[in-house]
C-alpha cells in the first residue's frame, strides 16, 4: 500500500530501491555468567573482538583518505580513541573477571553505564557523544557474535535506519546503498555536509520510518524535498523519471559553466574559493575553475599518525597543493585540533570538561609552541612555490593575531636563513567566535584578510549544538541576529580595506546566495562538489538589485521574514 512520509532533505539526490532496515544499536544479550574456569576464555574472546573493530577501523581509514573530507576521518579516529579508553576496556575485563559475566553481556552491561553517565550531562555536546559510543559498541558486539556490523549485499539499496556515522559514508556508498533515511539527524549535521560532498541522498527525521517500512519494501526518496514513498504507485514512478531527466539536464548545464566567469548578470565578478584538504580536492578546484583555494585543512596531517608530523612532511603536502592551483592562493588554515578532533598524537587535550569551548584552535597552537612553529616554517617555505595565506582558527582576541604575526615573522626569517627567497604571507583570522565577530574593528588592522567560519559562529551564537538532533530547529543560519552580525563583519571589512570570506556551510548552499550576496558578501569558499551549482546561482543574479533591497533583509523580525525575502529575490 502506498504511503507518503516527510522528513528533511538534508542531501540532494533521487533514489529508487528496495529497503534495507538497520535498527538502532541495541545490545539484546540476556544475563549470562560463565564458569570461573571460562573468564580467561572469555576475556581473551573479548580482546579478540577489540583487536578485530581496531583493524577494521584502520582497514576504513585508509579507504577514506581524500575520499571524504577531513571530518569522517577525525570520526574514525574518534571511535578508534574509544577503544583504548581504560573505562571501556578495564571495566569489560573487571565485569569478565570479577562478575564472570560473558563478553557481550559485560558489553552490555558498560555500555548502559557509560549511557547513563553521558545521559546525566548538561552539555549537549557531551551527551550527543552517546551515539559515537553506541556506534563503536555495536562494530564490537558484531565481531563477537561474528557478524558485519554494515549489511551485505546493499547494491541498489536505501538504508533506513535511526541514524548513521560520517565515517559510515563512503563505505555504504561503495557497498552499492543509493540512499540513506534516518529516523533522526540534522540537515546540518557532519553526515549531512558528508552526503553532500558525496552525493548520496541522504533523509533526515523521518520519524516514522523504523516503524512504518520493512526490509525489501520499494522506497522512493527525493533528497531536495526530503518526501519519502513507500511502494510507489505509477504516477510516482513517472514523477521519478521526469526528475531523474530534470536533474541529468541540470548536471550537464553545470558543466559547461566549468569555464565560464563568476560574474552577476549586471556585470559584477565574485570570487569562488574551495575548502580542501586532500591534493585530489585541489586538483577538483582547479579543474572547476576556483580562484584558488580558500581554505586548507592541515589538521588531516596531524590525524593520520600516533607522532606528530614533522615540518619535512608538512612542507611536501603543502607544497603539492600549492603547485596544483598552478598560481592561484592557497590558504592554510593553521591547525585546528580539539572539541571533537581527537588526534592520534595526543595534542588535543582530553577530559575536557566542556571541549566546544575549551582548548582548541589557535589556543592548542598557542600552547605547544614547538609544533606551531614547525608548521609555520612547513607553510612559509612552501610559499617559495607560489601565493600562500594563513588563516588562524578560533581566534577570540586581537592579542592572539599579534602573537601569530610575530611567529609567522620568525618562521621567516628562519627560512630566509636556509637561503630560501620568501616573503611574509598574508595572515587572516577566522570569524567564528562572536565575541571576534562583534569586536572586528579591533581585528581588522591586525590581518590581511578575514573569513567567516559559520557552522561554528551560529552555534556559538545561538548556544545550539548543530548536531544535537532535538535542537535541529533552533540551529539555523536564518536567524535575524546571524544575519546581522554576518553583515557587521562584512561592512567592517569594507571600511578597513581587508577582504571578507565566508566559508562554513553557508557558502556552500546555493539557495542563500542571493542573500549573502546583498549583505556585500564578494568572496564565497566551499566544497568542490558546491562550485558550479553556485556559480549558476550568482550568474543569476542582480548583485544592485539585491543590495538595494538589503535594508528589508536586516529589518526581518524572525526566520520566517528572511525566508519571505529569499523567496522573492
Amino acid at each position: 500500500m502506498r504511503l507518503a512520509f516527510a522528513g528533511h532533505g538534508a542531501s540532494r539526490g533521487l533514489a529508487l530501491g528496495r529497503a534495507r532496515v538497520r535498527l538502532p544499536h541495541a545490545l539484546e544479550v540476556a544475563e549470562q555468567r560463565v564458569p570461573a574456569a571460562r573468564t580467561k576464555d572469555e576475556a581473551a574472546r573479548l580482546h579478540e573482538a577489540l583487536e578485530a573493530t581496531r583493524a577494521e577501523m584502520r582497514t576504513l581509514r585508509e579507504k577514506l583518505q581524500g575520499a571524504l573530507s577531513s571530518e569522517a576521518i577525525e570520526f574514525i579516529d574518534l571511535h578508534a580513541l574509544l577503544l583504548d579508553d581504560p573505562e571501556l576496556v578495564q571495566a569489560l575485563e573487571a565485569l569478565i573477571q570479577q562478575e564472570r559475566y560473558s563478553a557481550g553481556y559485560a558489553l552490555r552491561v558498560q555500555r548502559d553505564r557509560l549511557a547513563a553517565v553521558f545521559q546525566s550531562m548538561d552539555d549537549p555536546y557531551l551527551r550527543a557523544r552517546l551515539d559515537d559510543l553506541d556506534h563503536i559498541i555495536g562494530r564490537i558486539n558484531a565481531h563477537l557474535h561474528r557478524h558485519d556490523p554494515l549489511p551485505r549485499g546493499t547494491a541498489g539499496e536505501v538504508l533506513v535506519c535511526e541514524n548513521v556515522a560520517p565515517s559510515e559514508l563512503a563505505q555504504l556508498q561503495a557497498a552499492g546503498v543509493v540512499a540513506i533515511v534516518s529516523a533522526a539527524g540534522s540537515p546540518l549535521s557532519h553526515t549531512a555536509i558528508l552526503a553532500r560532498s558525496l552525493h548520496m541522498p541522504l533523509v533526515v527525521g523521518a520519524a516514522e520510518v523504523l516503524s512504518r517500512i520493512n526490509d525489501g519494501d520499494v522506497v522512493m526518496v527525493d533528497g531536495e524535498s526530503g518526501q519519502l514513498v513507500l511502494d510507489p504507485d505509477a504516477g510516482d514512478l513517472r514523477r521519478y523519471r521526469e526528475l531523474q531527466q530534470r536533474d541529468l539536464r541540470e548536471r550537464r548545464d553545470l558543466e559547461r559553466l566549468r569555464s565560464k566567469p563568476t560574474r552577476t548578470r549586471d556585470g559584477v565578478d565574485i570570487a569562488l574559493y574551495a575548502n580542501a584538504e586532500s591534493r585530489e580536492d585541489v586538483a577538483r578546484a582547479h579543474a572547476l575553475g576556483a580562484a584558488g583555494v580558500g581554505l586548507y585543512r592541515t589538521e588531516f596531517l596531524f590525524l593520520q599518525d600516533r607522532e606528530t608530523p614533522d615540518e619535512e612532511e608538512q612542507f611536501i603536502a603543502y607544497r603539492d597543493a600549492v603547485l596544483a592551483m598552478g598560481g592561484r592562493p592557497v590558504t592554510f588554515r593553521t591547525l585546528d585540533l580539539g572539541a571533537d578532533k581527537a588526534d592520534r598524537a595526543g595534542l588535543a587535550l582530553a577530559n575536557e570538561d566542556n571541549p566546544a569551548l575549551g582548548v582548541r584552535g589557535v589556543r592548542l597552537s598557542l600552547l605547544y609552541d614547538a609544533v606551531f612553529d614547525t608548521q609555520l616554517r612547513a607553510i612559509v617555505r612552501a610559499s617559495a612555490y607560489g601565493p600562500v595565506r594563513v588563516l588562524v582558527p578560533m581566534v577570540s582576541c586581537r592579542e592572539e593575531v599579534l602573537i601569530v604575526r610575530r611567529r609567522l615573522r620568525r618562521a621567516v626569517a628562519a627560512v630566509r636563513g636556509r637561503g630560501v627567497s620568501v616573503q611574509v604571507p598574508p595572515l587572516g583570522a577566522m570569524i567564528e567566535v562572536p565575541a571576534a565577530a562583534i569586536g572586528v574593528h579591533g581585528l581588522a588592522d591586525a590581518v590581511d584578510f578575514l573569513s567567516i567560519g559559520t557552522n561554528d559562529l551560529v552555534q556559538y551564537l545561538l548556544a545550539v549544538d548543530r548536531n544535537n538532533d532535538a535542537l535541529g530547529d533552533l540551529y539555523s543560519p536564518l536567524h535575524p541576529g546571524v544575519l546581522r552580525l554576518v553583515a557587521h563583519v562584512l561592512r567592517a571589512g569594507n571600511e578597513h580595506g581587508v577582504p571578507v570570506a565566508v566559508c562554513g556551510e553557508m557558502a556552500g548552499d546555493a539557495r542563500l546566495a542571493p542573500l549573502l550576496l546583498a549583505l556585500g558578501l564578494k568572496e564565497f569558499s566551499l566544497h568542490p562538489a558546491g562550485l558550479l551549482e553556485l556559480r549558476r546561482a550568482i550568474r543569476d543574479c542582480d548583485l544592485s538589485q539585491l543590495q538595494a533591497r538589503a535594508p528589508r533583509l536586516l529589518q526581518a523580525r524572525d526566520r520566517r521574514g528572511i525566508e519571505r525575502w529569499l523567496a522573492t529575490a
